[in-house]
């Protein structure tokens, strides 16, 4: 995974980080269309207002094939949010996640942020392991229901 690069993100993303999205939560979490409209509406306000210097999306491209994404978005003057983090299957487990992971975390530093965090659910071993191992701490879990389907929603935290 040395041959991939971390390009930045464009509207020309869109559709198939959306798609992508709707495919794979769709096939391993069972979430509805409520989820993918979430991440539509997500990328359509970060497209209108996102705030260059303080804000960046990435998207990791090998020989112009998309593998997954990460964005490091505003929450408050000292609070940066990590948001869309997705790797495609066949990208697992290659050090990739790490890389992306440690890209936005750099961003968020340079960019003035004194914290980082996030929200995901506990059915995401691999990334919650992969944030755990990357000094964030689980704040809290609470049962829901979101995107059609009961799930425990985790909210992590950590200081740059």
């Amino acid at each position: 995974m040395t041959d991939v690069e971390l390009a930045p993100y464009t509207a020309a993303d869109r559709d198939w980080l959306v798609g992508r999205h709707r495919a794979l939560y769709a096939r391993d979490e069972g979430f509805d269309e409520s989820f993918p409209a979430l991440v539509e509406e997500i990328l359509i306000a970060f497209e209108a207002e996102h705030d260059a210097h303080r804000e960046r999306g990435w998207i990791a491209r090998e020989d112009g094939a998309r593998l997954g994404s990460i964005f490091c978005v505003r929450l408050d003057d000292e609070t940066a949010k990590l948001r869309l983090f997705l790797l495609e299957p066949e990208a697992r487990g290659k050090r990739l996640g790490q890389r992306m992971l440690d890209t936005c975390m750099a961003f968020a530093r340079a960019a003035g942020y004194r914290r980082i965090v996030l929200w995901t659910h506990e059915s995401h071993r691999a990334a919650c392991a992969l944030y755990a191992r990357n000094g964030f701490d689980l704040l809290r879990s609470e049962a829901k229901v979101s995107f059609g389907r009961a799930v425990v929603e985790q909210h992590w935290d950590r200081a740059l």
